[in-house]
């Protein structure tokens, strides 16, 4: 996993001389490390990063205090990570730890034996610092510069709040709502479905007092932690879709209860079962889950956007002084489109072209083919990035675009319509979409629709630019009741774009499909054009 460098939106606040950091959150469930080379004009860069799950906040609530063996676990991870470090040649390592250690009354213990065991020196974090690296680690992942977010961070032993507006932080709030403390509040032993009732009342209360509704419904909800990216794996599980990551999934409402009343009703061993579920996370998944209901509840957004970075990543880019830019809809997205195509050394003419082109075909038959508004940038992203396959090897492009367009690390992107980018690329030449290829045949049948309209445009449009020349400016179109004609305008006056013709005419075949119309690629001298 790598943080979006110099197409994502960062800028370097001091010269940090290229150092190479690690940070460390020690946190109520689990404890998370990550490697990173900070360059000096901001380009960050994960080279490794390591995980445990000592789960330190367990018994907390009944006792106060942290058990013995958990911490024996933790000090053993902690001491693993500390060498990771040293040996990765790391020039400062910074470590914080969160709810649990915080409220424990043995807390201070623990802390001295980290210090006298590994040599690190974890700082204890308020719940409000805790929410502000939430929203840095959000900010820097997506697009918070229009309207109302709320960031919500669900770990073990809390829940953060980062209420902004226009990217700007209003409020930070925090809760002793966490997963592991919950389960053990309201959900142990055999508790099902009333002992939710019960979580989610008591939940409910207290939001209630401090998070006004005036102000707040219908705000972009972010969800951080791993409550949220078990939830998108189990929503796109369910509708079929597999991803690289469940980064900038975004999760109906309804869905989000849905998931909670089918898990509320089963056991623990029950839920190892649910695909897209972490085993380590199947007890205490419910808890987590009918906190962000809750919260969605008073906020009322139309859906959750999953965030696959939290306060580790927010800690890394303070540690690193990097500070993110407040991007507003679509510039991370354009910004982060870009610059992998730049770092496929894509051929920026031959690409923009084609994508001007696709779009005003969009424009004059995307209602007609039944493509919704959204797809046009969807579309546009496709065509940019078609040909980057070139980086690998020009045989078979079309297939290496498809692999590293689904394994780019794409701000503003979820991951469903990531997919589709990466299918509309693979499809811009070559074999048309048929159900032995199987990576496309697994989309839901709206997303296998999506792929074959986009690439039928897409192919059409890379054909007007066959020989890489940019001799097409634009393209007429007329939908008849007998055909589709499409004629080139030339960008020189009598050009006869022989190539240019040919080469679209060759690939119209699957926009006939789509459209149920033969479509006839016109001359300008009014001559049809046979592939």
């Amino acid at each position: 996993m790598a943080l979006r460098a110099p197409d994502g939106p960062y800028r370097q606040a001091r010269d940090d001389a290229g150092r190479r950091i690690a940070a460390i959150d020690i946190g109520s469930n689990s404890i998370r490390q990550i490697v990173a080379d900070v360059s000096p004009d901001g380009q960050i860069r994960i080279v490794d990063e390591m995980k445990a799950a000592p789960r330190l906040g367990a018994g907390l609530s009944a006792t106060g205090q942290l058990d013995e063996r958990h911490m024996d676990e933790a000090v053993e991870a902690l001491s693993r990570m500390a060498t990771l470090a040293r040996q990765q040649g790391c020039k400062r390592i910074e470590v914080v730890a969160t709810s649990a250690v915080r409220d424990a009354r043995n807390g201070a213990t623990f802390l001295s034996r980290v210090r006298r065991e590994t040599g690190l020196r974890p700082r204890v974090l308020v719940g409000e610092e805790e929410a502000r690296l939430a929203f840095r680690s959000a900010l820097a992942h997506f697009e918070l510069g229009a309207g109302r977010s709320v960031v919500m961070d669900i770990g073990g032993g809390s829940l953060e709040l980062a209420l902004a507006a226009e990217g700007l932080v209003e409020r930070l709030i925090t809760f002793p709502f966490g997963a592991i403390r919950l389960t053990e509040q309201f959900l142990a032993g055999k508790a099902g479905p009333k002992g939710v009732r019960k979580l989610r009342k008591h939940v409910r209360a207290a939001i209630k007092k401090v998070l006004p509704v005036r102000d707040w419904r219908g705000a972009e909800v972010i969800g951080s932690g791993g409550t949220f990216t078990n939830l998108a794996g189990m929503y796109l599980a369910r509708q079929g879709i597999k991803v690289r990551s469940v980064h900038g999934t975004r999760i109906p409402r309804h869905e989000v209860e849905h998931i909670l009343e089918q898990l509320a009703t089963m056991t623990v061993q029950e839920r190892l079962q649910v695909p897209g579920l972490n085993a380590g996370r199947a007890d205490i998944i419910v808890a987590g889950l009918a906190v962000a209901a809750e919260v969605l509840d008073r906020v009322e957004p139309r859906e959750l956007a999953a965030s696959g970075f939290g306060i580790r990543e927010g800690l890394l880019l303070e540690s690193a002084q990097v500070m993110p830019v407040i991007a507003d809809p679509g510039e991370a997205r354009a910004r982060s489109v870009l610059g992998f195509a730049e770092r496929c050394h894509y051929e920026a003419p031959h690409s923009k072209q084609v994508q001007q082109l696709a779009l005003q075909l969009f424009d004059a038959l995307g209602a007609r083919l039944g493509c919704a508004p959204a797809e046009r940038q969807t579309l546009a992203d496709a065509a940019l990035l078609h040909d980057v396959g070139y980086h690998i090897n020009y045989e078979g492009h079309h297939k290496h675009s498809y692999h590293l367009i689904l394994h780019a690390d794409l701000l503003g992107i979820g991951p469903e319509e990531q997919v589709v980018i990466a299918q509309v690329a693979r499809y811009h030449r070559g074999g048309e979409p048929k159900r032995k290829h199987l990576a496309w045949w697994e989309l839901d049948r709206d997303g296998r629709e999506k792929v074959r309209r986009l690439a039928a445009l897409l192919r059409v449009a890379d054909g007007f630019d066959r020989g890489h020349a940019s001799a097409v400016e634009r393209v007429k179109v007329r939908w008849l009741e007998r055909a589709i004609r499409i004629t080139p305008v030339p960008r020189r006056a009598n050009d006869p774009m022989r190539l240019e013709l040919w080469g679209a005419a060759r690939k119209a075949q699957l926009l006939e499909a789509v459209a149920g119309l033969p479509v006839e690629i016109v001359a300008p001298d009014g001559q049809v054009v046979q592939g």
